[in-house]
């Protein structure tokens, strides 16, 4: 029987609806969480996401701060920014796109994110907040693939999870929150890498296969038991002539051959993509929700 489609365009939808109505809420007690992007120089894939991102803050009521600067900014310049960004009570959350212009350092740009307001959670105290089991905000594109999978019913307490890939950004965040003592965890982790002997030993025996390498139809249906859930992040651009644009996306499992033997798959493209933004905005809501007092200083 072939998978069912785990829907990421339905349910990045459903949950930008509930964040509207926070957002209205939030309005009425005279909050307006707000979003400041920084994006500097003029990569095509960067310009769509960061238009993307500002479409979807005005879809649900965030104010959005669009920074768009030319390739030579210099470092000084940007960081004066990020400052400026810091100390406005308008912008809750700071998001700079990546990839950055080679002439700018990249760890040290993030690194001046005043953390209240590191709503990528791309800083170390941020990760390492996630790490210890403390509230913080969550790394978005991991944060969203555990959402797709509670509210697609899957069991994540006592789950065989294998995750192939260890990058910052998706791996090691991923690892860190499925092993989490709390509802959205209790999973028995194991992550696969490049150095990985034999990937597909562990991804055979796994409730759960999710694929983060980059590497198109890495994951194939001889890698997977019968049944297993499996979530695709990657998305790498392949050649196509077929195609009016010369390409087409690919993820990392072979959808194909897994879906016939997967029972929950997701698509490249609509399934974890549309999460990513998704959970940005639920940061960015969060941290208003802090700045306004709505929590407890120590909740966070």
């Amino acid at each position: 029987m072939p998978a069912k489609i785990i829907d990421g365009k339905q349910i990045a939808t459903d949950i930008r609806s509930e964040l509207k109505a926070e957002v209205a809420k939030l309005k009425a007690k005279g909050i307006t969480p707000g979003l400041g992007v920084i994006l500097v120089g003029h990569d095509p894939p960067s310009i769509s996401y960061v238009t993307a991102k500002e479409k979807a803050c005005s879809e649900i009521g965030i104010y959005s701060s669009d920074n768009r600067l030319p390739d030579q900014t210099s470092e000084k310049d940007l960081l004066a920014l990020i400052n400026k960004m810091n100390k406005d009570p308008k912008i809750n959350g700071i998001l700079v796109q990546l990839p950055l212009p080679k002439h700018l350092d990249e760890q040290k740009i993030l690194f001046a994110i005043d953390t209240v307001k590191d709503v990528d959670a791309s800083h170390p105290l941020s990760m390492g907040k996630m790490v210890v089991g403390q509230k913080t905000f969550l790394s978005c594109t991991p944060h969203g693939v555990i959402q797709l999978l509670i509210r697609s019913g899957v069991k994540l307490d006592g789950a065989e999870v294998v995750i192939v890939g260890r990058s910052n950004l998706v791996g090691k965040s991923l690892a860190n929150m499925l092993m989490q003592k709390s509802p959205a965890g209790n999973a028995t982790v194991t992550v696969c890498h490049t150095r990985t002997k034999n990937i597909a030993a562990h991804t055979k025996r796994a409730d759960i296969v999710i694929a983060a390498i980059g590497k198109p139809n890495t994951i194939t249906a001889d890698m997977i038991k019968d049944g297993a859930v499996v979530i695709d992040v990657g998305i790498t651009r392949v050649e196509d002539s077929t195609k009016k644009n010369g390409f087409r996306l690919a993820g990392d499992v072979d959808f194909e051959g897994v879906s016939k033997k997967a029972s929950l798959i997701t698509p490249v493209p609509g399934g974890v993509g549309p999460m990513t933004i998704t959970m940005l905005l639920y940061n960015t809501v969060e941290s208003a929700k802090i700045a306004g007092g709505l929590y407890e200083k120590s909740s966070r």
